[in-house]
């Protein structure tokens, strides 16, 4: 090979070095515009949250060890939430938690997933536990929904069933299908 042929190929694989390291840092910008886009607008350690409804009265409170919340998508998420709900009758009724839950402002629909765990604040209660691994709460009929398994205790029984509705106004639940449970009759 002659300086010319040598000179040539030197050329063309540094306008291919160029051209390749311009693309590679082009993706990487796209790929970090996208990122940018998906970053929570606002973030909280320890939150602790109060909701009202439209009577000005208390509808729910909310303590989470980490919230990120998404203005764009109106959408709340949290790290160990715990709900206290408090339906028509104005007293907190219930204790909602899980490991994970995603609040969409504008339906005001709560998601808990991963150890969801339903407590009654009062002893007296008929049902005091109920747990499952996916629950959905609209805080505006204080209606919650599953079609999950559904573990349910209460005092001197146990049911297990597929699929809950409850009505927390009405001081209704249902499960929904496959029941099964047992009873202690002291």
């Amino acid at each position: 090979m002659n300086r010319v042929t040598l000179a040539i190929i030197a050329f063309f694989s540094t306008a291919l070095i160029l051209y390749w390291q311009v693309q590679h840092k082009h993706g990487s910008q796209d790929g970090g515009h996208l990122a940018a886009q998906n970053r929570p607008d606002f973030m909280a350690n320890d939150l602790r949250s109060i909701s009202f409804n439209d009577e000005g009265k208390v509808n729910s409170r909310v303590t989470a060890k980490y919230m990120e919340h998404f203005a764009e998508f109106n959408l709340t998420k949290f790290t160990q939430p715990v709900y206290l709900i408090y339906p028509d009758k104005g007293q907190a009724q219930w204790r909602l938690r899980a490991n994970e839950g995603r609040l969409n402002k504008d339906s005001g629909k709560v998601v808990l997933e991963n150890d969801v765990i339903i407590d009654a604040i009062s002893p007296t209660e008929p049902v005091q536990t109920l747990t499952t691994s996916y629950l959905e709460l609209d805080l505006n009929t204080m209606i919650m929904t599953s079609d999950r398994i559904i573990y349910v205790k209460g005092k001197d029984f146990n049911i297990r069933g597929q699929g809950l509705y409850a009505d927390l106004n009405a001081q209704e639940v249902q499960l929904t299908s496959q029941i099964e449970g047992t009873y202690d009759a002291k």
